[in-house]
Order: C-alpha cells, then sequence, then structure tokens
C-alpha cells in the first residue's frame, strides 16, 4: 500500500464512512463468506474489469467496505430510524490523485429496512378527507398499518472533496437518493424524492474516526509479512442537516401522494431535514505495496479475493 500517499487512502476512506443507510437498496440477498481479514469485503467487485485492469502504478484497486448499525434519518416531521447497513465499493486510484468508483452488481449499498413509527396511522391519520379517513378505519390489523421505508440510490455519487475527507463539517460527496415507502395501501411505487429529483444529500465528518492497519495474507489470514493490508476506521459519525426533501409522488396510484405530504411536511426546505449515522466501522483494503504487482495488481487483487472465500 505504498505507492499512493497514506494521506490519498486516508482521505478516500473518510469520504465513505458512516453513510451507507443514505443508499440502501434493500436486504442483501448473497454474498461470500471470505476468511479473516477479508471478512467485511465479501461484496467487492474484484471481477469488474475496471478492477482488474488495474496495474499497480498508474492505477490501483481498492475495497472499501462501510457499516453501521444504527442512525436516524428526519424529512419534514418525520423522523425514522436506521437499523443495519452495508456499503461496499471497488476503487480505482489513479497516480494525479483522481478516482473512479465501481459499484457491486446488486449496487453498492444494501441495508435491512426501517419501520416508520406509527405506521401508516402516523404517517396519515387522522384526516378530515373522505378517502384518507376510510383507509385510518381500516388500520385495526398491524399489517396494514405497517410502513418500512428503504432509501435508495438516485444517481450516481458527485462531487467528492478529498480535503473535506480529512476534517469536519465540510461536504465530502454529494449523493443523491429517494426513499421508498412500502405499505399495502400506498402500494409499491411510493416514494419521497424520484431519480429527477432526488434528495440530494452531502455528508461530513462530525467526528473523527480511531485509525488502525491490519496486514494479511492473500487468503485473509494475519500476517505482519502479509501481501494484504487493511486500513480500518471506527467510532466516526457523520452527519447533514443541508438537503431539502420534495414531495412524495407515486403513493396509492398518486392519489396519496398529498396526504403524505400534508402529514409529514413535505415538501421541506434545506434546514429542516438531517441525517446521521452513529459508530461506523469503516475498512479500506488493497496490496500493502501495489507496485510490486505491477502491472497485474487488478488481477491479483482479484486472486487473493477468491482464494479467501470459504
Amino acid at each position: 500500500m505504498r505507492s499512493v500517499s497514506n494521506r490519498t487512502r486516508v482521505g478516500l476512506l473518510a469520504g465513505f464512512t458512516a453513510f451507507a443507510a443514505v443508499l440502501s437498496t434493500g436486504s442483501a440477498t448473497a454474498a461470500a463468506q471470505l476468511n479473516g481479514h477479508w471478512a467485511p469485503f465479501n461484496r467487492c467487485p474484484v471481477d469488474a474489469p475496471a478492477m482488474l485492469a488495474a496495474d499497480g502504478v498508474n492505477t490501483i484497486a481498492t475495497c472499501i467496505s462501510s457499516s453501521s448499525a444504527s442512525g436516524s434519518i428526519k424529512l419534514g416531521s418525520s423522523q425514522v430510524p436506521t437499523t443495519r447497513t452495508d456499503l461496499q465499493l471497488g476503487v480505482i486510484q489513479r497516480s494525479d490523485g483522481t478516482t473512479t468508483l465501481v459499484a457491486p452488481p446488486e449496487g453498492a449499498l444494501v441495508a435491512d429496512s426501517a419501520a416508520i413509527p406509527g405506521g401508516l396511522l402516523g404517517l396519515m391519520c387522522p384526516s378530515g378527507i373522505p378517502l384518507v379517513s376510510s383507509i385510518c378505519r381500516q388500520l385495526t390489523d398491524a399489517n396494514l398499518n405497517k410502513v418500512t421505508a428503504t432509501i435508495e440510490p438516485a444517481g450516481a455519487p458527485r462531487d467528492f472533496n478529498m480535503a473535506a475527507a480529512f476534517s469536519t463539517g465540510e461536504p465530502i460527496l454529494t449523493i443523491p437518493v429517494r426513499i421508498h415507502l412500502k405499505n399495502p395501501f400506498l402500494g409499491d411505487t411510493c416514494y419521497i424524492g424520484s431519480t429527477s429529483n432526488p434528495v440530494l444529500l452531502k455528508p461530513r465528518n462530525m467526528t473523527a474516526p480511531t485509525l488502525s492497519l491490519q496486514q494479511f495474507e492473500g487468503d485473509g489470514t494475519p500476517s505482519d509479512t502479509g501481501e494484504m493490508g487493511r486500513y480500518t476506521f471506527s467510532g466516526a459519525d457523520q452527519a447533514d442537516t443541508t438537503f431539502a426533501v420534495p414531495g412524495a409522488n407515486g403513493c396509492g396510484a398518486g392519489l396519496l401522494n398529498w396526504a403524505v405530504n400534508l402529514k409529514t411536511g413535505l415538501p421541506s426546505a434545506s434546514g429542516s431535514n438531517s441525517v446521521k449515522l452513529n459508530d461506523t466501522t469503516t475498512y479500506f483494503g488493497s496490496p500493502y505495496d501495489p507496485a510490486s504487482l505491477a502491472p497485474d495488481e487488478g488481477k491479483a487483487l482479484s486472486r487473493f479475493w477468491h482464494s479467501a472465500v470459504r
């Protein structure tokens, strides 16, 4: 891990800490089980063409994994807790300091959906509108009342600021997202935000993480002389309170958009919304000395990853 400076690596990693939750795509489906220090990188896209093409000198292929067990997001007047989240990406680092992100086939983020407190009763009821009142009267069944929220990607992350990753209080990157609300009455196409009008989150470090370095063999076994290196950042919090939130769309085939907006106070201007993730752990892994594997560093990274699969 010597041919790109420690400062560059630390900054890149810090930019992807707590905000796993703000790009959730649903519960994980299939992921490899990896040995030893490889374990956090079980969805790293090591076989993507861009990763395999890294030469170890001009371009270096690396893996990033970030997870958080808890947090919250406030949209207008509604606050929803976040649960388990997992962000994983491949990163191509260039010698000129620029980077390219590579997502796993199933998407960069997976997370458990969060239940909205109070369910549909809390989201829309009571109401003086006959249509909504009719729905409210039927919500004695817990399954009919339950509303889950999953925050999904609504575009490619952008505006990465390396310098902000070393400090606190400055935006690190922009992440377009939308919030998917699910309930039998709302249907399966109810969203807050959209791909054309997303929520634009700009995470920033609120606390500095604690850094440690682990070295390990290609198959994940800990070793002071191993081919692989892993930075571990723990205990970091990140937040954003600057984003605006558009109104709901597609709820109840569009008939209930206004009801969701009215109860939750949407659209909501910047300063009325917030997101926070607590006590994250982030890992950043690549060959300890990428140049020694030139011109096939990316291929070696893939080979090491596959050798660690249980």
